[in-house]
């Protein structure tokens, strides 16, 4: 859901805020218990042969030592130092948990290095009814209570906000020329050239610096001067339609659940509505106090927008969950978000008040789905091949069909079917009396039991595809739809023709007809 601008704001004016947290390596490993708070540790990686620190914790880093030390040299300073083995996977994976957790002041959130997040907060301080500052505090206060220690910045660009929350900056001008990110000598030559801080490579004209530096660093300086917005990239896709229900007590119980489901579900109509769209796809997200992000999304195979139905599925989802939803503390942020969505085709309803006698499957094959899991569910559909066994391949059941249900072989008006429902696979061999050897059967012989036919049409000769490798080519069929004289219908088939192609063809029962 979009929303306007800030009233704070001017119009095309962006804001971001940057948090960094320059521990977290160490940070995580104290809230994993592997070090006690506040102890003085290293965490560690074999480089070339030797233990080199990655990472320090607070206390450590009180002591005189510094990330890039040999362990050894570490240790002759400090001998009690522990040291802990590095894991940046762990350290990703747990800067992601928070940046779904920040998703609760915007969508638009981005990882940055290995210990940032930006938040793009353009648009959603009338929302969140906080400037940028009470965000701010709140974001700053539930790391805190989680154990981090965080540096935050404000700024138009990301590239500003960042700089100024690691350098621990009030105005850009007065950053450090290293917060250009420059590669190489370029930082050197600068103070060599007595410029040191932003403000003073601001105030010298761009095209010698250019010259003498490369564009790359003007890029740099302009995303830093709030000249240029770079963007970012969320690290989950905006959904093209949300909606979202803020509680001013945290929900501590999972009951009032469906029915703020379903109240926004009835916002998100509104939405979906107007733009003429159904969603094939909703998702929720459960936003708890301690930082927790529980997602909860369901499928189906129809365009969907009425709330009751959209609720409905969803208790059917919370029903199936093997682990049951944990409130914790409470949830004090829900969003419902339609990442996927398609047209819905209006249709007005016979005027005689009579449907057309076909169930509607949707709303039951809806609730398998999310019972079972869409993998678990399929359906047929139809496929351009020349043989019966592979006219047709199962495909999962919220797929959107690719062809209309008349692609289907269709018998004319009060004529049988022209294929069986069901297909023996392989087919089943049978023993056959016919008149003339290429001629239709009289009676078969199946499972020990003779049938006498009564009614009989073909042959409906199929050749073998002729554009098939020749070392898979096949004699030709010739199928006989046949009825017995207790009613029951056959699909048989002679296998080869009668002297050109074999000189005792075999016959086959291909399926039978309910």
């Amino acid at each position: 859901m979009s929303a306007p601008p800030s009233k704070t704001q001017h119009l095309g004016v962006r804001r971001y805020l940057a948090v960094t947290l320059p521990f977290l390596p160490s940070e995580r490993a104290m809230r994993e218990g592997a070090a006690p708070p506040d102890a003085a540790f290293a965490l560690i990686a074999k480089q070339r042969g030797a233990q080199r620190i990655m990472a320090l914790s607070p206390a450590a880093l009180s002591l005189g030592l510094s990330a890039g030390m040999m362990l050894a040299d570490a240790r002759a300073q400090e001998p009690d130092l522990a040291a802990l083995e590095h894991c940046p996977e762990a350290d990703h994976a747990l800067l992601l948990r928070l940046a779904e957790a920040c998703e609760r002041y915007t969508p638009t959130v981005a990882p940055q290095g290995d210990d940032a997040l930006v938040l793009d907060l353009t648009g959603c301080l009338d929302i969140l009814a906080m400037d940028e500052g009470e965000v701010r505090d709140d974001l700053v206060a539930r790391l805190s209570r989680l154990g981090f220690r965080p540096l935050t910045a404000c700024a138009g660009t990301p590239d500003a906000a960042l700089a100024l929350a690691r350098f621990g900056k009030r105005s850009v001008r007065e950053l450090p020329v290293a917060a250009l990110g420059l590669e190489g000598d370029a930082h050197l030559a600068l103070g060599r050239a007595g410029l040191r801080t932003i403000g003073q490579l601001a105030d010298r004209p761009r095209a010698p610096l250019a010259a003498r530096f490369g564009k790359a660093m003007s890029i740099a300086l302009a995303h830093l001067l709030e000249e240029q917005d770079r963007r970012i990239t969320p690290h989950r896709a905006l959904p093209p339609i949300w909606v979202e229900q803020r509680f001013a007590e945290p929900m501590a119980t999972v009951k009032p659940l469906l029915g703020v489901i379903e109240w926004l579900a009835g916002q998100a109509r509104d939405l979906l509505v107007a733009r003429g769209r159904g969603g094939r796809r909703y998702e929720v997200s459960l936003f708890r106090t301690d930082g927790h992000v529980a997602r909860l999304a369901i499928d189906s195979g129809l365009p969907l927008r009425e709330p009751a139905d959209v609720a409905r599925l969803f208790r059917e989802r919370i029903e199936s969950l093997s682990d049951p939803l944990d409130p914790g503390f409470g949830y004090d942020l829900l969003r419902l978000s339609v990442p996927l969505h398609e047209d819905v085709l209006e249709g007005q309803d016979r005027l005689d008040e009579k449907d057309s006698g076909r169930p509607d499957l949707a709303p039951l094959l809806d609730r398998l789905q999310v019972r079972f899991g869409a993998e678990c569910l399929h359906r047929f559909a139809p496929r351009d091949e020349h043989l019966p066994e592979y006219a047709d391949r199962l495909v999962p059941a919220a797929s959107r069909p690719q062809s209309r249900p008349d692609s289907w072989p269709q018998p004319e008006a009060g004529e049988p079917p022209l294929r069986p429902l069901f297909l023996f696979e392989p087919p089943q061999p049978v023993t056959v009396l016919a008149e003339v050897p290429d001629g239709p059967p009289r009676r078969f012989g199946w499972q020990g039991r003779q049938h006498r036919v009564v009614r009989q049409e073909g042959p409906e000769r199929l050749a073998y595809p002729w554009w098939k490798t020749v070392e898979a080519t096949g004699p030709t069929r010739d199928y006989y739809r046949i009825e017995d004289e207790d009613g029951r219908r056959f699909w048989l088939f002679r296998h080869g023709l009668y002297g050109s192609e074999k000189a005792d063809p075999r016959w086959y029962l291909h399926g039978v007809f309910a």
